[in-house]
């Protein structure tokens, strides 16, 4: 043996030794955090357990769910989960194979409440403003930026109830909003009719809106009624209340409807009043529930924000849905529309809760691509669902009832 300097030795039997023991250690260090026997037998052979080890150790979170597990918790086809994950450059899983992590949620998370804290929300309303003002967050009035720090946001989730019952005429129509029920309704609003008479492509009308309550009070896979479309022959200020007033004579399902202020909410809840008995009645069995959607990136309308205080103070659930256009009015990727949509809505959940704690609120979700050949949102894309399915996931994080589009 020669002397190499440095008092070492140049030992080629002693370096064997050495380096099969280091093989095993490997080994067992692989074997020990999960990877299958055959994989590291794999990567023995082809000389990468060292590079098999660095990336076990540089995993944030070890994948938890398999396809199916996504498919049970968020009701989106494991087909179709199948088809976004290969989209999104990664292999077809084997089925049972763990690819979705909990840590994807955390970052999506720590994510949104950075946005609040450090960049803030623009909120129109003055009133909304000192709610929130009131409620500990920081002001800059004259931009409108309101900035939520993240304690506020998280008691504001807690407080949201986790079940949400949207009561039908008839008690047989009730839903019940909860962790792992899947419901479904009708998708508003159009404009536009095809005339089932005429076959005429027409502008929908007030006889519409009734025809198709109707159609939607039959339908026993529809659990809730929205207006499927507008009565545009009628004057676009009652359009909101008008509406409503349609869907509660023409349907004993739970009645969706949009609103544009505090008195739209006043009229409609008086109507929903009238037909449950009293608004203690109808607060304890809603036969209407709200959607309101802040506007991307980062804004509460003043319409909005009016409508969010009006029904909390009244006790009626509200759907709040961001309708974020990745590549458009939010970030081109996924994680990045997932972070500024969540923001959206955890900001309007909070102004909810800060009006009235214990506000029954729904966390929505029509968020989707946009089509770069159109610029138009791409309904119906895999990335809809995608993004659908993160939703339902941080919905079960915040143990909230959620409502996402559809396909």
């Amino acid at each position: 043996m020669s002397d190499f300097g440095m008092g070492s030795t140049f030992d080629p039997l002693a370096d064997a030794i050495a380096g099969s023991v280091e093989a095993v250690d490997l080994r067992g260090f692989l074997v020990e955090v999960g990877v299958p026997d055959r994989d590291v037998d794999q990567a023995a052979a082809s000389g990468t357990l060292e590079r098999q080890e660095l990336e076990r150790i540089a995993e944030m979170d070890a994948p938890r769910y398999a396809l199916e597990d996504i498919d049970a918790m968020s009701d989106v086809d494991r087909d179709r989960l199948r088809a976004y994950w290969r989209a999104l450059g990664f292999p077809d899983p084997p089925p049972g194979e763990k690819v979705f992590s909990d840590a994807d949620l955390d970052d999506i998370h720590r994510g949104s409440l950075e946005v609040l804290e450090r960049t803030g929300v623009f909120v129109e309303s003055d009133e909304a403003i000192d709610v929130m003002a009131d409620g500990g967050c920081r002001v800059d009035r004259g931009t409108r930026t309101v900035r939520i720090p993240p304690y506020i946001v998280e008691d504001a989730v807690r407080s949201a109830p986790s079940t949400v019952r949207l009561a039908g005429r008839v008690p047989e129509n009730d839903i019940v909003l909860e962790g792992g029920r899947v419901g479904f309704t009708n998708f508003s609003a159009g404009i536009m009719v095809r005339d089932p008479r005429t076959d005429e492509y027409r502008t929908s009308t007030v006889q519409d809106v009734a025809d198709l309550a109707r159609m939607t009070d039959y339908l026993d896979a529809i659990d809730t009624y929205e207006h499927a479309v507008e009565g545009r022959d009628a004057p676009e200020t009652t359009l909101a209340v008008r509406d409503a007033a349609v869907g509660l004579k023409n349907t004993t399902k739970c009645v969706g409807t949009g609103a544009m202020s505090t008195y739209d909410v006043d009229a409609i809840v008086r109507m929903g009043a009238a037909v449950a008995g009293g608004e203690d009645r109808l607060r304890g069995r809603p036969l209407v529930y709200f959607c309101e959607c802040p506007v991307s990136p980062l804004k509460i309308t003043r319409d909005a924000a009016e409508v969010i205080m009006a029904a909390a103070r009244h006790g009626i659930p509200n759907n709040i849905i961001s309708m974020a256009m990745s590549g458009a009015s939010s970030p081109v990727t996924l994680a990045g529309t997932l972070v500024t949509h969540n923001a959206e809505v955890l900001a309007s959940l909070t102004l909810a809760q800060l009006t009235e704690r214990g506000a029954p609120t729904i966390y929505g979700s029509s968020t989707t691509a946009m089509d770069l050949r159109y610029a138009s949102a791409s309904v119906g894309s895999p990335e809809l669902a995608m993004i659908s399915a993160g939703v339902a996931q941080l919905a079960q994080r915040y143990l909230l009832p959620s409502f996402v589009a559809g396909l």
